[in-house]
């Protein structure tokens, strides 16, 4: 994870889950991560709809598109025809109650970039892991623009997937069906030799399991 906002989320969403896959939802204290929350957003997700829908969106998050993103879906935040399925992501972190971390494009209709990282953390919500996730939207450096030219677009470019033991523990490789769903997300991904190694898919540079 490159983004201080990132690593801390990671790090408060870690020491609230203990030994366990995952905190619940009711344990996220606003005040704890107060200098954190303008990056920061929670997704509610609907498994049997494959949908997800944002239930909160930091300020800076809400300023990068140029609306209040509150109750749109979190699909909408990509455009028109993503190159990656955004839902696909969030079936890896609800389905395998793991973390993801993407490094991501947004672009402006009039052509202006700005680099991102997004975490994506499961939460428990009454009893259920497949309900919601938090997860953080940051720019790696605040464009001038910020504000005034909304974000219309999202590419990825990079995806690192983190297992249980992230930040604790060695990894473990996904279950077989998860490594179909991850290729998938990305448009069907090659095999590598190595799958501790990076790899390239395009442009896209992929991270199977790995430390934060």
């Amino acid at each position: 994870m490159k983004h201080p906002t990132s690593r801390l989320l990671h790090s408060y969403w870690d020491r609230l889950r203990g030994e366990r896959a995952a905190p619940e939802r009711a344990e996220i204290e606003p005040g704890e991560i107060r200098n954190l929350l303008a990056d920061s957003l929670i997704l509610e997700i609907d498994m049997a709809a494959r949908s997800a829908g944002l239930r909160l969106a930091g300020t800076r998050v809400c300023a990068l598109f140029g609306r209040e993103l509150k109750g749109e879906s979190f699909a909408e935040l990509w455009g028109g025809e993503p190159a990656a399925d955004p839902w696909r992501l969030i079936e890896i972190v609800a389905g395998d109650t793991v973390g993801v971390v993407a490094g991501l494009r947004g672009a402006t209709e009039r052509g202006d970039a700005v680099d991102l990282e997004l975490l994506l953390l499961p939460l428990r919500h009454r009893g259920r892991t497949q309900s919601r996730v938090l997860g953080a939207l940051s720019p790696i450096a605040i464009p001038s623009w910020l504000g005034l030219h909304p974000v219309a677009s999202l590419s990825a470019t990079t995806l690192r997937v983190l297992s249980h033991g992230a930040g604790r523990a060695a990894e473990g490789p996904l279950p077989a069906a998860r490594e179909a769903t991850l290729e998938a997300a990305l448009g069907g991904l090659p095999q590598p030799a190595n799958d501790s190694a990076p790899f390239r898919r395009g442009h896209l540079l992929v991270h199977r399991g790995g430390r934060a």
